[in-house]
């Protein structure tokens, strides 16, 4: 306890007096800032736990508790009731203000109608909906909503403020875990904890650590219409030797990972036999490196200017997510696009 004073005694003092539920809140927005932005644990689950608590339920809560400061009056009759210093605001049923389920409650909808509300705001500014943006907003709305509640609750005589009792929850659950009356029922009280415990975590990893799904990369060709919009069509058939088209080259990774692509264009002389397909001259046209992180997408101009004349000309975009083989060809890639063109000599 001599530890515990102490250490608040490093916070000034508008924060040690901060309810316990408004302190947990301030730290909550704390961690979630820390997690979202520091480079090092942004990367990890923790950004998306704290990420969901922040987004579905603080907001809300500040503005519940900046609204609802009082635990209620007592409903009870009798002075006995009435007056009973020990009444339990979050679960006291003489007490006609919120309780801690409808508080609870109201703090999810509430925040599930702010957080869009505020992203709908940002839509219309200079900075428009950006995470700093955002992630500023809901900040500034909650710690504006923490700043009022506190107030608000410091006006109020100290037996009609809402608290949450945690000492008097975290008394009882010693009390049940270690008071039992026998060593079997003490034993199955931990186990009862451990399980919800490990129900919880893994509930929460769950959410945090998303199973991959399908992982996979793309490769195509598109054109630019007289829109300027890019359509997978109007490729062209025919061009004479040295002439030039330009196409637009795309690649999506779905790797879940961020990805290393190299793209050999290559143009072949091809020969059909039945249902053989005989290549016999390739020609490497270019090379395209990138790398993309998980989801994002790649468009490149690529200007078509085969050399190989004949009318079986296959062009074809092999892809590499990792290293390229030394002879390249479609065989040999699991990902590729490509066009037939007739390439003729000018008459």
């Amino acid at each position: 306890m001599v530890e515990t004073s102490s250490l608040r005694l490093l916070f000034p003092r508008p924060l040690r007096e901060l309810p316990a539920d408004l302190a947990a809140l301030l730290a909550v927005v704390v961690a979630t800032n820390v997690t979202v932005f520091v480079p090092v644990l942004r990367e990890t689950p923790l950004r998306i736990l704290f990420g969901l608590a922040f987004v579905l339920f603080v907001p809300g809560y500040a503005f519940v508790a900046a609204l609802f400061p009082d635990a209620g009056e007592s409903s009870a009759t009798g002075t006995e009731n009435s007056d009973r210093a020990d009444a339990d605001p979050w679960t006291d049923s003489t007490r006609t203000g919120l309780d801690g389920l409808e508080r609870i409650a109201l703090s999810l909808g509430l925040s599930i109608a702010i957080v869009p509300l505020v992203v709908l705001v940002l839509n219309f500014t200079p900075w428009g909906i950006r995470l700093v943006p955002i992630a500023i907003a809901l900040n500034g709305v909650t710690l504006v909503s923490i700043a009022i509640a506190a107030a608000r609750r410091q006006n109020l005589p100290q037996d009609e403020r809402f608290r949450v009792p945690y000492r008097a929850w975290i008394a009882a659950g010693r009390s049940e875990v270690l008071g039992s009356n026998t060593r079997a029922d003490a034993a199955l009280n931990v186990v009862l904890v451990l399980s919800i415990l490990l129900a919880v975590g893994a509930v929460g990893y769950a959410i945090a650590v998303p199973q991959p799904g399908e992982q996979f990369s793309a490769v195509y060709v598109l054109t630019e219409d007289d829109d300027g919009s890019l359509v997978a069509g109007d490729f062209p058939t025919e061009l004479e030797p040295g002439e030039s088209v330009e196409l637009i080259l795309g690649i999506d990774n779905n790797e879940h990972r961020t990805t290393e692509y190299t793209v050999v264009a290559v143009e072949q002389d091809v020969e059909i036999d039945g249902n053989e397909t005989i290549v016999h001259e390739q020609r490497e046209l270019e090379r395209l490196e990138t790398e993309l992180s998980h989801d994002e997408t790649w468009h490149h101009p690529f200007d078509l200017e085969p050399t190989i004349v004949g009318e079986n000309v296959r062009i074809a975009w092999l892809l590499y997510p990792e290293d390229v083989p030394d002879e390249p060809s479609i065989e040999n890639t699991e990902y590729y696009a490509h066009l037939w063109i007739t390439v003729d000599e000018s008459d």
